[in-house]
């Protein structure tokens, strides 16, 4: 296969991890897998960010953006609802997973389990094939109680969780969060969701057994 120039490739160069990622339509067709290798081959360089558009159950859309630094070693996803928007991090340096809810302007952080949550390399992988190849959809839930007056958090050491968390959360209420195997353990109301719609979903409910 001849070698193909820059200008005849049309390629660009990325914002984010400064190498290419676009060719014109007309290249693809033949350096299709190339273009999937390079998605994958600027993990080590910098970070990744995809946007996914899904429709909701009752109309409308959500859209998602996901941010993947390699560096630091974590995700952050922001879902664009309106009232129900949310951001999340995922630190795997760390282990730890916390969100913020516009709705109930709160931080709730979770242990991270790293036998139910994918590796890094791999959500991503995950994101893109739900992006592109439309798999890897599903509408399980990890559930997330928290107890209003007794899991907020007063003397935060914030060195245990990370500076991307302490960025999230540092000036609202930070409430430790407690993943239950059976929703029946809840005793809760009013769920939110946040997390990563579709891969790893996170519906955080207030436990009203006090």
């Amino acid at each position: 296969m001849r070698k193909l120039h820059k200008e005849e490739a049309g390629i660009s160069k990325s914002s984010l991890g400064g190498e290419p990622l676009t060719m014109k339509s007309s290249a693809l067709d033949s350096v299709g897998f190339l273009v999937v290798a390079a998605i994958f081959g600027t993990q080590s360089h910098g970070y990744e960010v995809y946007n996914i558009i899904s429709p909701k159950n009752n109309g409308g859309n959500v859209q998602e953006t996901i941010t993947i630094d390699n560096e630091k070693n974590t995700a952050t996803v922001n879902i664009h609802a309106g009232a129900c928007s949310s951001t999340t991090v995922f630190d795997y340096k760390h282990g730890y997973i916390a969100t913020r809810m516009l709705s109930r302007r709160a931080c709730y952080i979770l242990k991270m389990d790293h036998k139910a949550i994918p590796a890094l390399d791999q959500l991503e992988r995950y994101i893109y094939e739900r992006k592109a190849l439309n798999t890897m959809y599903s509408n399980k839930y990890t559930w997330v109680k928290y107890n209003p007056l007794q899991s907020l958090l007063t003397d935060v050491k914030w060195f245990l969780f990370g500076s991307p968390i302490e960025q999230l959360c540092k000036h609202v209420p930070l409430y430790k969060g407690e993943v239950v195997e059976n929703t029946r353990q809840l005793g809760a109301e009013g769920c939110a969701k946040a997390g990563l719609l579709g891969i790893f979903g996170i519906s955080v409910c207030a436990d009203v057994h006090i």
